[in-house]
């Protein structure tokens, strides 16, 4: 018998970023509001994290309802409607259900119904990864737009007296297309985990352990090993991406990492040696800490806010728990 010859799909030689929107929680909750249960300050915790609000949705608001506003604004972005996505990949580790998956829920609230949907769980790496994968899925002809959403509304996993993260988080959601270009829009997606280090940020215990009297899970961190991991590790895998993308610091016009703590972008700077003409994404200062919607928020606050021009070339890394970690550099829409 003789087998006939698959027929594998071939898509565009490169793809970019087509458009950007994002979304934050409406309510701005100040260091004075927080730092009593955790007996701070707001002198504390300017000089430990460079916050001095972080946004947070109201209670009538969900993950879903943020990820859906900042995906309507990134499709409207592209000029494409729900009906030419074919993929939506939504990236979160707020979602209260294990399935169906919110994907699915958005790219029908979006219209996008019957685009392939699911979700993936990379905390604050996971838009990159979403990124990684879009890259992948256009290039290989397995779709022609995709939506990269990352989405959270941390505030639903806070303990108001933990000094460890809580006091960082806020609410959430960027979102991108991703689709075909004539040039290369999207460099190599370095990526990786360390799954050793897993308790480092954690949730206090399993869904499990609620039914046996445990209590709402929240989540921690051991502050000083994140700090030194983002800080020495991380920057040789933004410049690992850089040199995947075959360029240097010197042509890097913005640089976009995750929004985790100021201190941890200003060494992180240093250790890349970034020309001073770089543009920082500072967007943590008043948003906080939103896990996998931090780099699409921070990018589309400097392109709203004129500080970088569309068809910049940026820097962008994730990193979180896990451990783990994604970087990339992008043409900005």
């Amino acid at each position: 018998m003789t087998r006939p010859t698959l027929t594998q799909s071939t898509g565009p030689a490169h793809t970019r970023i087509l458009g950007i929107g994002g979304v934050r929680g409406e309510n701005l909750v100040t260091n004075d509001e927080i730092a009593g249960p955790i007996d701070s300050s707001d002198e504390w915790i300017r000089q430990r994290t460079g916050i001095v609000t972080r946004a947070r949705a109201g209670a009538e608001t969900d993950v879903l309802d943020l990820a859906e506003q900042a995906a309507r604004r990134a499709v409207e972005h592209a000029g494409l409607t729900g009906a030419d996505i074919d993929a939506v990949i939504l990236s979160t580790v707020t979602y209260f259900h294990q399935t169906p998956a919110g994907a699915a829920i958005i790219a029908d609230r979006i219209g996008a119904t019957p685009a392939a949907a699911f979700d993936i769980s990379a905390a604050c790496a996971g838009y990159c990864y979403g990124i990684g994968q879009a890259d992948a899925l256009v290039r290989s002809g397995a779709a022609r737009h995709v939506l990269v959403i990352g989405a959270e509304k941390m505030s639903d996993f806070i303990d108001p007296t933990d000094r460890s993260i809580s006091f960082l988080l806020g609410d959430g959601a960027g979102a991108v297309v991703i689709g075909p270009s004539d040039t290369p829009g999207i460099g190599p997606t370095v990526w990786g985990s360390d799954g050793g280090q897993a308790q480092a940020i954690r949730q206090t215990h399993s869904w499990k352990e609620t039914q046996t009297g445990a209590g709402w899970p929240t989540l921690r961190q051991e502050g000083q090993s994140v700090f030194k991991w983002a800080v020495w590790q991380m920057a040789p895998v933004a410049q690992k991406a850089m040199d995947a993308a075959g360029v240097t610091a010197d042509d890097i016009e913005a640089f976009i990492p995750h929004q985790a703590n100021m201190r941890i972008i200003d060494q992180m700077i240093k250790q890349l040696k970034l020309p001073e003409t770089v543009v920082v994404a500072r967007d943590i200062a008043d948003t906080g800490n939103t896990s996998a919607a931090s780099i699409p928020l921070a990018t589309e606050r400097l392109l709203r806010e004129g500080k970088v021009s569309s068809g910049a070339l940026a820097l962008q890394i994730g990193f979180g728990a896990g451990l783990v970690y994604a970087a990339q550099v992008v043409v900005l829409p």
